[in-house]
């Protein structure tokens, strides 16, 4: 099995499945929010409540049973989230290690405007597989420091270089990105976040102490996390 053949095969375009959804920006806000991108306008009022539960194939990174959980939709094309990647690696340096704050990664490849994030998705998944939980976080954490975002990455390289990079089995690796076997797990991390009201990356769904859930919408500065998590922690 050449390397080449196989990602060259998995990394076609799929923009139809969801052209329609996206307008032609990698980031939605609501009004006066301004950190990160251009804003979009709201197709619909965000509906964090109908996020699928958190389980055991989830990617989480911290205490699952953490006071304040951050679930966050990600594409690995976009600049947006490679800078809210960075936040949240920040976040989780502060708020990780008491177990106040735990990290879930889901997937959100816009299709439409990142031809190449789906089959980056199945990458990260197939770390997962082939690694278990700290593989999946060394390889997303890898991966979003050598993506170039917007579709300049060069994935016949990038790909099976990170998977080397954390130890993973080139054979078992590449075989894994030829079976499929993950495709539905992304789509259905992306059909959740649009169930919820993405419309656009990063997007994310915080579970309260409360019970209740809010909305991250774009790439929010540390500093704006950081108040939310403090505010949510004196209700």
């Amino acid at each position: 099995m050449e390397q080449k053949s196989v990602i060259s095969q998995l990394s076609i375009p799929i923009a139809i499945v969801v052209a329609g959804l996206f307008v032609a920006g990698a980031v939605m806000y609501s009004a006066g929010n301004r950190d990160g991108g251009n804003p979009q306008p709201v197709a619909e009022a965000p509906s964090p409540e109908k996020m699928n539960p958190i389980t055991e194939d989830d990617h989480i990174l911290g205490n699952p049973n953490a006071e304040i959980i951050i679930v966050e939709y990600s594409d690995f094309e976009c600049p947006f989230c490679k800078n809210f990647h960075n936040t949240m690696k920040r976040i989780m340096d502060e708020y990780g290690p008491d177990g106040t704050v735990a990290w879930v990664y889901r997937h959100f490849p816009l299709d439409s405007i990142h031809t190449k994030a789906r089959i980056e998705a199945v990458a990260s998944e197939c770390a997962a597989e082939l690694g278990g939980n700290d593989a999946f976080w060394a390889y997303t954490n890898r991966f979003f420091e050598v993506s170039l975002t917007n579709d300049r990455t060069d994935i016949q390289t990038a790909i099976p270089a990170v998977a080397k990079e954390v130890g993973l089995d080139e054979e078992k690796f590449l075989s894994c990105l030829d079976s499929g076997r993950h495709d539905q797990a992304v789509q259905d991390d992306l059909d959740d976040a649009i169930a919820t009201g993405g419309r656009g990356t990063p997007w994310s769904v915080v579970l309260l102490p409360n019970g209740k859930q809010t909305v991250i919408s774009g790439a929010q500065s540390y500093e704006t996390v950081r108040q939310l998590i403090e505010q949510a922690r004196t209700k």
